[in-house]
Formats: structure tokens, sequence, C-alpha cells
């Protein structure tokens, strides 16, 4: 049986697994002081402390402790609640047993999440001061912290945590990290930041690993901040340290905002290499930086490899992306085709149009004048003049003058409207050209 002066029963919270901070406690009891605070302490003492005089602990009140335990491993809490009211009720108990029982009844009450019911009773152990043996005492405290927490009475928690550290020797990281989680849900981002750094510090000058769930609320209390080059350095550790699709993605948006566009490609081009882009949004992004960056073929080769994969859907509008590309390579051949699927399934003409000015460029008029066509047909034009002016210039070039003046009729007058001078110009050249192109035709006809 474990003597009661060994029974004491602490919570844990678990830290934060993202900026959202969901909070998990968790029991810890057995022989020996067994909590995070003891685990907080890890070198002896640097300073001296005042001996207590701990009350001792009757044979009595032991044993009915030792009946509250074996109540507690059945799991029969509501004996264990009465085993413990009956000792509380009992006259004549020094602050010691009063601290012991509290302290059980607290783990009692957490075992049945009833977290009040636990604050209370620890808030009893603490009231018993220096008639408990000061390692219960401090982890008490410690407990009472993450329990305030936990019910969200922030600045209680802050209180508990500063008067354990006053209490602690040399404490480690976690301490420094809670304040700062709390801090957080306070949403004082300013005062959070040192906290998470000083835990940071020490658990890099302990040589012990400093948690991935640190640097990420690191990261985002920067971020808050708006300061972009501490969100940039934070990122770069995170790439390193733990590798992920979500940093590297982040780290490639950041040197994007703050105008380092080499940079930008940079992680880019790992992230891909690495493996890291697995997503539609990334491919397109990571194409979309190549174009920029007048590397247009390789934003092709990619972007059409993610599509064969099935990673990028071939929508209108990723098409039309994946043409351009092939169009800035000069690879007019791989384009047409990419452009013609796009245009089918777009909800206007405009990639038609475009498509025309292409089969325009490659000399193929009858093509031209059918992408021409579809287009017009399909509507939505931007500038449709534009479009029937190529689709006169294809027929003029296949020779059919007649229609190609209707066409630029019908492009002059849609350039009028719409006050576009340059190409009402325009149209009224060809309209003069073909005019005299059909008369010197026809003298020529005439003197044969």
């Amino acid at each position: 049986m474990r003597s009661a002066h060994y029974i004491a029963w602490l919570l844990t919270a678990s830290l934060i697994a993202s900026v959202a901070l969901p909070v998990a406690l968790s029991a810890l009891g057995g022989q020996g002081f067994q909590s995070a605070a003891a685990a907080e302490q890890k070198k002896p003492s640097q300073r001296p402390r005042k001996t207590r005089r701990i009350p001792t602990m009757s044979e009595r009140t032991f044993k009915k402790l030792a009946a509250v335990q074996e109540a507690i491993d059945l799991k029969d809490y509501l004996l264990a609640h009465k085993l413990l009211r009956d000792m509380e009720g009992r006259k004549g108990m020094n602050g010691n047993e009063l601290g012991q029982i509290y302290n059980m009844q607290a783990y009692v009450y957490f075992s049945q999440e009833d977290y009040e019911g636990a604050i209370r009773s620890y808030e009893r152990v603490v009231a018993q001061g220096d008639k408990v043996p000061e390692g219960l005492e401090v982890g008490t405290i410690y407990s009472l912290a993450q329990l305030y927490f936990v019910t969200e009475r922030y600045q209680k928690a802050l209180d508990s945590m500063e008067l354990w550290l006053s209490k602690a020797d040399n404490p480690g990281p976690d301490p420094h990290i809670f304040m700062g989680q709390v801090y957080y849900q306070m949403k004082d981002y300013r005062r959070a930041v040192p906290q998470i750094q000083q835990g940071i510090s020490i658990a890099q000058e302990r040589g012990t690993a400093v948690k991935e769930n640190w640097w990420q609320l690191l990261r985002y209390l920067y971020y808050e901040q708006e300061n972009n080059p501490k969100v940039i350095e934070i990122l770069e550790i995170l790439i390193v340290d733990f590798p992920k699709r979500e940093y590297w993605v982040q780290l490639a948006g950041m040197y994007g905002e703050e105008g380092y566009e080499k940079k930008q490609v940079y992680a880019m081009e790992t992230a891909h290499v690495g493996g890291f882009l697995t997503k539609q949004n990334d491919l397109l992004s990571y194409s979309g930086l190549l174009m920029q960056e007048e590397v247009p073929y390789r934003s092709a080769k990619w972007l059409s490899k993610a599509m064969d994969d099935e990673i990028v859907e071939e929508t209108s509008k990723n098409l039309q992306m994946l043409g351009q590309a092939w169009q800035l390579a000069q690879e007019v051949d791989e384009a047409i085709p990419v452009f013609r699927q796009a245009a089918k399934k777009s909800d206007d003409g405009e990639i038609y149009a475009r498509l025309a000015q292409l089969y325009l460029e490659k000399d193929q008029y009858k093509s031209c004048v059918k992408a021409a066509d579809d287009a017009l047909r399909k509507g939505g034009l931007k500038k449709s003049q534009t479009t029937h002016i190529v689709r006169g210039m294809c027929l003029f070039n296949n020779d059919r003058l007649t229609a190609a003046r209707v066409a630029f009729v019908e492009a002059g007058r849609i350039a009028r409207l719409r006050k576009d001078n340059a190409n009402q110009r325009m149209t009224r050249q060809w309209v003069r050209y073909i005019d005299g192109e059909k008369k010197r035709r026809a003298a020529l006809a005439a003197s044969i």
C-alpha cells in the first residue's frame, strides 16, 4: 500500500498542437511527486530554502487515505467523495492531513471532469500554506494555473504560473510556453511573443528539442503583428526541422509578399523537387511563377504533367493557362490544341478569339475564320471589333474579298459605337484597300 505522504495526484495540461490551441488534460498519479511541475525542475536547487515543519500524519488518516485510494482505483468516485467528506469533517485534523485530503479530492473531481470542483479543492491545498510539503504546494499551484486556463480564467492562470515560477528551481521552457498560450488566448500578442521566445531559448540552451507547435505559435504571433521578416525567419527554420508542404508554400508566399521574387521561385522549385507540391493550387502557383520569371517552357511542361497526373483539373481556366505557357514559350503548335480544348469548355468566346489570332499567325486561314465565327457566336467578347478584324484578315488572305470587306465594315461599326478610334482607322484602311484591290483586279480582267 502506498504511503499517504506520497499520494499526490496532480493534473497536467498538454501543450497546443496547433494555433487553435486545443487543450487536453490528463491526470498523473503514482508513487512520488510526478507532475509537469516536477518535470520542469531538472537541476538541484541553487537557492537556500527555509525548512518546513510539516505536521505528522496520524496512522488513522493514513489508513483512511489508503481506503480512498482503493475506491479511486476501482473508479468508485461516489465512495471516494464520501470517505473524503467524512475525513474532512473530523475534528483535530492538521494542515498536512487536510492538504492531502483536498489533494485527493481534487483528483476525484478531475476524474469526473468537474474542473470547478478540482479548482476549489486545489485552492484549499494552497490555503494550508507551509503546513503541507513544499513540493505539494508548488505542484498544486502549477495545476491550478492549468485548470484556470481550461476554464478560461486567463488572468488567474497567469498569476498562478508567475507564482509558480517564483517558487520553482531552474524551470524549463514549458511554463513560458504556457504563459505565451494564455496571452494568445487573451489576444495580447505583444506579451505572448517574449514568453514563447524565452521558452524556445531555454530549450535551445538545454539542448532539448524545440517543439514544432512552439514555432507555429510564434510564427502566427509575428504574422498578426505584421512582422514579415520574423515570419520568414521562422518558416526557414520549419522547412529544415519539420519539412512540410504548408511551410514551403507559406515561405514562398511570404518571399513574394516581401518582393523576393527569385527566392519565391527557388522555394517553390525546391518544394516541387522535394515532392511537397501535391495540391492543384500549389502547382498552378508554381507554373504562374515560372511564367512570371520568363521560363514558360518549364511552366508548360510541369503544368501539362500535373494534368496528366490528374492533380490539376482540366478546366477552361487551367487549360488556358497551359496554352498561354506554350504560347509564351513560342510553342504555338502545342498551344493551339490546348486553347481549342479550353475554348470548348469556356462560357464565352474569348479563347476562340485568341485561337483565331494564333491561326492567323500560323497562316491557317480557314481555321482562323472558323475560330472567329465560334468566338462571335459564343459571345461575351470584350472587344468583338478586334475579332471581326482578325476574321476579315483571314478572309482576305483566303482570297474572299467581299466577305472580308463585310467583316471590316462590321468591325468599323462596332468600333464607332465603342469610340475605338484606332480600330476605326484600321477598318477604313482595310475597306479602301479591298475596294482598290477589287478595282485593280476588275481592270486587269477587262484588259485581257
